[in-house]
This record gives structure tokens, sequence and C-alpha cells, in this order.
């Protein structure tokens, strides 16, 4: 028989090759995920390195009818999740608040739609959510400064069809934001006093926000739609994402890449609205936003603070379950006002006024078609107005803003602002390089 000294040393020797209770089960992350591709036969991908962690209760976290549940309570001390990528792939990532799955998107809507089942309701909800966002990004305490905005431009270059002219306006606090307009002809610049007794103006308004596509607002495609809607007979400006192009000069572009750019990036786009709105060739009728990936989710953002614009069109953005990667879309929590939203439900709040969302199946709007979507028209059954609100899938295309989500820009504002069709080419768009689209003073 062993003695008690000869079975403590067994425990002892033991524990040195496997798990206990004394050492909480403890094994190295890397094995333990080995193991786990193994038994159910899978392919791990990560984003990060894992070298030297270690897993408490490493074996008791399996769950052998489930995969994602293995990996989920695996990941969980470390605030890394799995994300499916295709059959038998999935990828380890860390924890990214902007960021849900599908399955999410599937209890968020229910749920908001849960909170108001009328008209009266929903326009409470809508009404707070409004309210609390503009609180939230802070933007208020911009709005409020007196601020002596004054803005200059630069020389008319004239295309076929439609002519571009450069500006930089002054903001708050010494910045300035640089753009280009867009016009069918140049503009006259002559301004009015107020919006609300005004005659309609010559030419509808369209701001277009830019996203994160390569070259930012000197990009070829976004070129392309600008000039074309200009040839249809809008009135387009594009600007600089904070950080990025001209900004970049004045802030740096590490600045983009802050909650800063969240607020600043709105408070442009409306103090280029205010600019516009001021101009007597501008109807204030027809005052859309338009925007493709960040640009999107920025459009939504400008349709909750401001009331004045007339349409929405966002691309490829719009989702209940992916609030923007950025900063500049997720820097501060808007996503927290009425106890927890969307960009969906904040969407929703342009109803009754038109709006078409595009969408792809190789992104987070890949699921607009059959949650997003429906929900949308039920707010605006709410007026009446289902036929207000559109939607365009394309379920084979990816994350971009190529020529049919271009096409499908077209379309709309044919629709709602009565553009010309006729003009309708996009080989009639002069691509221009960044130094010309670059703000320099008239000589």
């Amino acid at each position: 028989m062993n003695s008690p000294l000869t079975i403590a040393l067994l425990l002892l020797t033991t524990a040195a090759t496997a798990q206990t209770f004394e050492d909480h089960y403890t094994r190295s992350l890397s094995d333990v995920m080995a193991d786990v591709q193994k038994r159910f036969d899978i392919r791990l991908k990560y984003d990060m390195d894992t070298t030297g962690l270690k897993v408490p209760y490493a074996d008791f976290r399996i769950r052998p009818y489930s995969v994602e549940e293995t990996l989920t309570n695996i990941l969980s001390p470390f605030d890394f999740k799995p994300v499916y990528q295709q059959k038998n792939v999935w990828k380890v990532k860390r924890y990214e608040y902007p960021r849900r799955q599908p399955a999410d998107g599937e209890k968020l809507i229910p749920y908001l739609a849960s909170l108001y089942s009328n008209r009266a309701q929903w326009e409470t909800r809508r009404d707070s959510l409004r309210r609390e966002v503009a609180e939230r990004l802070g933007i208020k305490a911009l709005t409020r400064l007196d601020v002596v905005q004054t803005n200059e431009w630069g020389p008319v270059r004239k295309h076929d069809g439609y002519v571009v002219q450069n500006f930089r306006l002054s903001t708050v606090n010494g910045h300035t934001v640089c753009g280009s307009v867009y016009s069918p002809k140049p503009l006259s610049w002559k301004k009015v006093k107020g919006n609300a007794t005004r005659k309609n103006g010559k030419y509808p308004l369209i701001v277009c926000p830019n996203g994160h596509f390569s070259g930012g607002r000197y990009n070829a495609d976004l070129q392309k739609r600008y000039a074309t809607l200009a040839r249809m007979g809008a009135v387009c400006v594009s600007y600089d994402l904070w950080g990025w192009g001209e900004s970049e000069d004045e802030v740096g572009a590490e600045a983009h890449h802050t909650s800063e750019a969240h607020v600043m990036q709105a408070y442009n786009g409306l103090r280029i609205l205010d600019l516009m709105m001021t101009l007597k060739d501008i109807d204030p009728q027809r005052v859309g936003v338009n925007g493709g990936s960040g640009g999107g989710t920025q459009a939504v953002l400008l349709s909750v603070l401001d009331d004045r614009f007339t349409a929405l069109c966002p691309v490829v953005s719009m989702s209940s379950w992916f609030d923007g990667g950025c900063p500049c879309e997720s820097g501060m929590p808007i996503q927290l006002a009425g106890g927890g939203t969307c960009n969906a439900e904040l969407a929703a709040l342009f109803a009754p006024k038109p709006m078409m969302i595009v969408s792809d199946g190789g992104d987070w709007t890949s699921t607009t078609p059959t949650l997003e979507y429906p929900y949308l028209q039920r707010i605006y059954g709410f007026y009446g107005a289902k036929e207000q609100v559109s939607n365009i899938h394309l379920p084979d295309e990816r994350h971009d803003f190529g020529p049919n989500k271009r096409q499908a820009v077209y379309d709309f504002f044919i629709h709602v602002f009565g553009l010309d069709a006729s003009q309708l080419d996009e080989n009639k768009a002069t691509i221009e390089d960044e130094n010309t689209l670059r703000y320099h003073p008239q000589s």
C-alpha cells in the first residue's frame, strides 16, 4: 500500500502534466484551439497574437454539440469573439463595439418594433431619439457658438454639361472645411434672407458626405456620380472627411481616428447645408443627402440632425447590426440613445419623406431586403407612405460604389427631384486630379 507521502508525490507528478482543480484546469489557448479545430473539423484564422494566453477551466468550456458556443466560451475571458466566415472557417477577432452579427439584428429589430405600434407612439420615440442623438454627439455646443463663418471660392471649371468650383468654408475654432460644388451652370451666389417664404430656386441640392473609399472625395467613381447628377440638373457638394484631403493638412491624418471626427464631420455637413441654402439658385423643397459606406452613415446622421433634408439615400451602409467601424461613425455614443438604437431606426426617423437604401450581398447590408427594409416599410406605413421608401439590393455585389449602385442613385433622384434622365451619361464626366480639386484662390 502506498504511503500518504507517495500518493502526494504521485498527485504532484500528475498535476505537472494534467489539469486539476488546484490550477483551475488551465491550458494554453493555442493548445485548446488546436484541439477544437480537430474536434469540430474547422479552420481558425486570427487577427491577433495569442502567444502566452491561458484558458482557465479550458475543457469544461467545450460544448460537443456546438462549435459556436464552444468558441464563445473559450474566447470570452479575453474579450475575443468568433466570427463565422464560410463553411468550416471561423475567424477569431477582438470585440468590436460597433459590429455585431446578423442574428443580433434579427433580435434588435423586433425589439425596437415592439416599442411602438402606431404613429403617435413612434413619433414620441422619434422626437426623443433626435434630441438624445444630438446631445450624445455633442454637436449642440458647436451649433450654439456665435461664429462668423466666411467662405472663399475658387475659379469655375467648365466641363461637358456641368461646372465645378472649389470652396473653403470657415467653421469653428479656426477650422475650415474644403470641397467642390458640381452644378449644371455657374451659380449666381446671390443670397436670400431666410427660407420660409422664398420662392423655389432652379436647382435641387444634394449634399454628398464621403466614405472611406480610396482617395476620399477625389475618388474617380465618386467624381462620376457628382458630375452626372450635375449634368442632369442637380447641385452636388462634395467635401473632405475630417483628417482627409485638405483637412489632413490642417489637423493631421490621426485626427480622423478620433471621436472628434464624428462631431466635426456632422458639423461640417450642417454648415455646408447652411451655406448652400442661402443661395437663390437652390430649391429648398428639393434637398437631398447621399453617401456610400461611411458617407451613408453620415447621410443618415445628417438627416437626423436637420429637418431641411427632403430626400435620403444611404448606399452600402445602413444596418441594424453594424454602426460603422471608424470613430468618425461611432466615436460618440449615439447608438445608446433611447436605451439602445441602430442606424436602421435612425434612418426611420426620416419617414415619411422619400428614402432609398442601396444594399448588396457582400457586407453588413446583406440582410436589408429581409430585415431592415420591412422594418422601414412598417414605419412608413404609419403614415400611409410605404411607397416612399425603397430598396435596391444587389446580392451578387460587394462593398463599393460601383456602376449599379450609382445607377440606383441616379434613378432615385430622377424620380424624386425630376432630374433630366436624357443627360445621364457617365462618359461625359471629367475625372480631375487631386490638386485640381483642392481649393485655390481666384487670381
